[in-house]
């Protein structure tokens, strides 16, 4: 990363890579673009195959690739939620099948970016699943949470008013306001956890990037929190021991130590589970 594109040295803090893009080998990725995205089907389910999802990169430890982004807007009164993917049905080796797709910031957003762990399984991210998209709460991560929401309550960004300076004395103050959230989640069995960030960092690197200014909105970001090791739920800001691993300002799963970069976007290549077949 150039001088150009850290905060100064004393801060400790850093900026979104402007171009979002992972390392040398993801370099062919672009030609093969997001075209691929659920072109494949399998006899034991619909709608996987090789994606190119845009993620947090993975910084450390055996997570094969980084937490996929999830797109975020502010509603017209002050609510977080996540943008879900418009659903549309396609034909795909003669089966007629729905899949969540959109262009997106001059990508191409899609459902399959979180099809792995057993999320594909869920009900909550099948393409015509019904939800608001609204992020609510999932206290238990955070003290100023725990004592503004109740779980289930929507999160608003009055409530991040103070996110230039806030801290918890993990890492360095003013990096970045987290709230733990579930997404898509109302009513179903198994949520969809997800960590939302509101940082000056964003801000700043969305008024020069495309895919920023579409995907994140007055400073606020947010990613599927589950570990692409094993699965697990990592913790962003959240324990001492994540500075051990160079983590104290980024996202840390203490069941492998994996980390993770929250400020730093790349494409990461993979095959999508399928749904189960309906």
């Amino acid at each position: 990363m150039s001088q150009s594109d850290k905060y100064p040295a004393e801060s400790g803090r850093r900026r979104f890579v402007k171009g979002v893009v992972g390392g040398a080998a993801l370099a062919g990725v672009g030609a093969m673009g997001s075209a691929t995205v659920n072109s494949l089907t399998t006899s034991g389910g619909i709608g996987g195959g090789a994606t190119v999802a845009t993620t947090i990169a993975h910084t450390g430890g055996p997570a094969p690739r980084g937490l996929p982004q999830i797109p975020v807007q502010v509603t017209d009164d002050g609510y977080i939620e996540g943008i879900w993917p418009e659903t549309t049905t396609v034909t795909q080796e003669g089966q007629e099948i729905e899949i969540a797709q959109q262009d997106l910031g001059g990508k191409t957003y899609s459902g399959a970016w979180f099809q792995y762990c057993g999320v594909e399984s869920q009900e909550n991210i099948q393409p015509g699943f019904e939800s608001d998209n609204l992020f609510r709460a999932a206290p238990g991560k955070y003290d100023w949470q725990d004592e503004t929401y109740d779980a289930g309550d929507q999160i608003h960004i009055d409530d991040f008013g103070d996110y230039e300076e806030w801290g918890n004395g993990i890492g360095n103050d003013g990096v970045g306001k987290p709230a733990s959230a579930t997404w898509r989640s109302q009513d179903t069995e198994s949520s969809l956890n997800v960590i939302v960030i509101r940082s000056s960092q964003i801000e700043e690197a969305a008024q020069n990037n495309e895919w920023l200014s579409a995907s994140t909105d007055q400073g606020f970001m947010a990613y599927l929190n589950v570990c692409t090791h094993f699965c697990c739920i990592p913790d962003y800001k959240v324990l001492e021991e994540s500075a051990r691993y160079d983590a104290a300002d980024g996202t840390y799963c203490v069941c492998h130590q994996s980390t993770y970069d929250p400020f730093t976007l790349e494409e990461a290549l993979f095959i999508a589970r399928p749904r189960p077949d309906e």
